[in-house]
């Protein structure tokens, strides 16, 4: 007879003491518990004793949590976190600097717990931690300690950062400031305030004015990772937390100090690989920095504006400077309006008489204008040799240049996403941005010139113009695709990239999605699929049984925690727990927390999963809706809340978790995989049939014989 729901087995240990068995009854109040068990060891004062989880994260049991214990868990009877908190308040306050050490090191590693943490702000703990900080007295092992119990206190968000007094900020800064101090604090103190500046504008304009960028330019270059990673953050919450003009303002300074070839330099291509956070990170700055060209990109060009036809009269005259240079003067204004249309219609604009017309359509706007004059100043010979090549071909096979800048312009908008928010998990930064000043403008230049080679490719004519610039978009693509560490080797790979390597790998990968239509192939095709499905199953269950790294994400962008989860060998348990940076396969042993698959209900995905429920519907936050997922499980239906680091590793844990319940795999892998595995299994079965039409329907089967006595008679043969 299976044991009562709210029945549960666990085991109670104690220093020094034989461990207790005991069915927890989950109705039965907590109190009740812990008198039945002090009793049990002749323990007076029940109410000063707690039990609290022995693995994991030791946290301490609570009527709101004692819901999540397992049978088979084991439990510590420990001091109660109102004791813990009154003791360990007593000891930060201590004279001896043992005690006071102690204390603050087992303060913050008890301040994760929420319960504790209650308690111990309760007694206006924090203000102890303020004055100790503020006091300036300790340094070393005991601040950092400090500043760490701080740092977890103030994560359960029971106080606001807003409360913090300004000596305190000012002693954090001074720590951020200081040469000779402990790369631990300094650590610590750079987290402190990446976790201030987005909670007011007060806060935020106090660090900006404390903390210069040349000091956090200068913690950037030292060889410490992690003061570096922490540095790193800091400066990407100033950017997110400034306003247009400060921004621009801040980005200007940081090109001034050469912070793109020194993170080209030293940060990317360092000895040691990049960590993930710091690749979001140079993610986050690369669309910082693109998105600064956003206003120019969303504003029409204005014709009443004197400074913008200037700009425009300066494509003109660049191009036909030797042309026009004589005689303008002595032409009629009828004439010289004539001329100047002729030249802009040379120079591609669709409206001849009014280029600004052109221009009016946002995106891309003033940005495709300022992309043609950088191209024009900056690579004059280039420039020009494109609109005369072009002037001087017949009409119909001219590429059109202000035409296909406009358009390029937006493309290279779409493919960079500028004007988008950033996401808050993406990796997805170009090496070569960050080797190059004027990014945006120079991959311009090359890009325009690209597409003057591949109109000439394909012989294109003015109808051709959309087919060429989807063309130009796949070569941009596939080529940013291979990550180019520099624009010089992304302009060799582009320009390897032809027309007509474009038409084979289209070729290439049609050949690899077309299958044979013919009715035998698609029996046969349907025939094959029930064992490939096994297939992608089993390497569905083994992905699961190595297990992935997953990070804990919470609302201030903190991605510093980690967890591991990994099937058993059996296929019957889901092991899980936290894990420290840098482990990448911890074995099954060192996860303590356990899901039989027997009790695993349901799998929810995207918008269903709880923990998307609290989140914004914002745009930043609908790649975390794509890689989430919960599992369901026991009969209290409590969840398992996951957020996948890539969408193919989303693809493979819902896949495999829909297995352990028995489901259909639905991912967009398992078709693609299914698409994979088929195409090849068909064309090896196929490929003594190659050239040989199979037709539709099987040959006729011929009459039966009129008599069946062919068979030869061995008997007789022997006689």
């Amino acid at each position: 007879m299976p044991p009562p729901k709210d029945v549960v087995k666990i085991a109670i240990q104690m220093v020094g003491a034989i461990p207790q068995l005991i069915d927890l009854q989950q109705t039965k109040p907590l109190a009740s518990v812990l008198k039945d068990v002090c009793d049990a060891w002749s323990l007076p004062n029940a109410e000063h004793y707690a039990l609290q989880y022995t693995d994991g994260r030791q946290t301490y049991i609570t009527e709101s949590n004692r819901g999540e214990i397992k049978n088979g868990s084991i439990l510590r009877l420990t001091t109660s976190p109102d004791q813990e908190a009154e003791r360990l308040y007593s000891g930060i306050q201590s004279n001896n600097s043992d005690v006071k050490t102690d204390s603050l090191k087992k303060l913050a590693s008890l301040s994760q717990d929420v319960t504790f943490a209650q308690e111990f702000i309760n007694r206006n703990g924090l203000k102890k931690i303020f004055c100790i900080v503020e006091e300036g007295n300790d340094t070393g092992e005991m601040l950092a300690h400090t500043l760490k119990a701080f740092m977890e206190l103030m994560e359960h968000d029971f106080v606001s950062w807003e409360t913090l007094s300004a000596a305190f900020i000012k002693k954090i800064v001074s720590y951020v400031n200081m040469n000779a101090v402990d790369a631990s604090v300094q650590q610590l103190s750079l987290s402190i305030l990446e976790n201030m500046v987005p909670t007011s504008r007060v806060l935020f304009e106090l660090v900006k004015k404390e903390v210069t960028l040349d000091r956090l330019l200068t913690h950037l270059q030292v060889t410490n990772a992690q003061l570096q990673l922490k540095a790193m953050a800091l400066l990407i919450a100033l950017l997110l937390a400034a306003t247009d003009a400060e921004r621009q303002e801040m980005m200007d300074y940081l090109r001034e100090k050469n912070i793109r070839q020194f993170i080209h330099k030293n940060i990317i291509h360092s000895s040691e690989p990049l960590a993930d956070e710091m690749a979001h990170y140079l993610y986050v700055l690369q669309s910082v920095s693109l998105n600064l060209c956003e206003r120019r990109m969303r504003t029409s060009m204005d014709p009443y504006s004197q400074e913008q036809r200037e700009l425009l009269q300066s494509l003109r005259q660049t191009a036909f400077e030797s042309e026009s240079e004589a005689p303008t003067s002595n032409f009629s204004t009828e004439r010289r309006r004539s001329l100047c249309a002729k030249e802009f219609r040379k120079l591609g604009f669709v409206n001849n008489s009014n280029p600004a017309e052109d221009l009016r359509r946002a995106p891309p706007g003033l940005l495709a204008l300022d992309n043609m004059v950088y191209f024009s100043r900056h690579t004059p010979n280039a420039y020009s040799r494109f609109v005369l090549e072009n002037s001087s071909r017949e009409d119909k096979h001219e590429c059109p240049f202000a035409r296909s800048s406009i358009q390029l312009t937006l493309i290279l908008c779409e493919i960079l996403h500028v004007g988008e928010p950033c996401s808050e998990t993406a990796q997805a930064f170009y090496p070569m941005f960050f080797g190059q000043d004027h990014f945006f403008e120079e991959l311009f230049c090359i890009c325009i010139q690209l597409v003057n080679k591949t109109w000439k490719e394909m012989r294109a004519t003015q109808e051709d113009f959309d087919k060429v610039l989807q063309v130009v978009r796949e070569q941009i693509t596939r080529t940013l695709s291979l990550k180019p560490t520099s624009l010089e080797l992304f302009k060799t790979r582009v320009n390897a990239l032809n027309y007509s390597e474009i038409l084979k790998l289209r070729q290439t990968e049609r050949l690899h999605q077309e299958e044979t239509l013919a009715v035998p192939v698609l029996e046969l095709r349907e025939r094959l699929k029930p064992e490939l499905l096994e297939l992608i199953r089993q390497q569905r269950l083994l992905h699961l049984c190595e297990g992935t790294l997953f990070r804990k994400i919470s609302s201030r962008r903190r991605q510093d925690k980690l967890w591991y989860c990994r099937l058993s060998p059996n296929h019957k348990v889901l092991h899980y727990g936290d894990v420290e940076e840098g482990v990448n396969s911890p074995p099954i042993e060192s996860l303590p927390e356990k899901i039989p698959v027997a009790d695993m209900k349901m799998l929810l995905v995207g918008k269903e999963c709880p923990h998307t429920k609290e989140k914004s519907s914002g745009k930043q936050n609908k790649d975390v809706l794509e890689l989430a997922f919960s599992i369901v499980y026991d009969m209290e239906e409590y969840c398992l809340n996951f957020i996948a680091p890539t969408r193919y590793e989303f693809c493979l844990w819902t896949d495999g978790l829909n297995v352990l319940l028995g489901k259909e795999m639905t991912s967009e892998r398992t078709q693609t995989d299914l698409d994979v595995l088929l195409s090849m299994e068909l064309k090896l079965r196929l490929l003594d049939l190659e050239n040989i039409s199979i037709p539709d329907t099987p040959p006729p089967i011929p009459k039966p014989p009129s008599n069946l006595n062919f068979c030869y008679d061995f008997s007789h043969a022997e006689q």
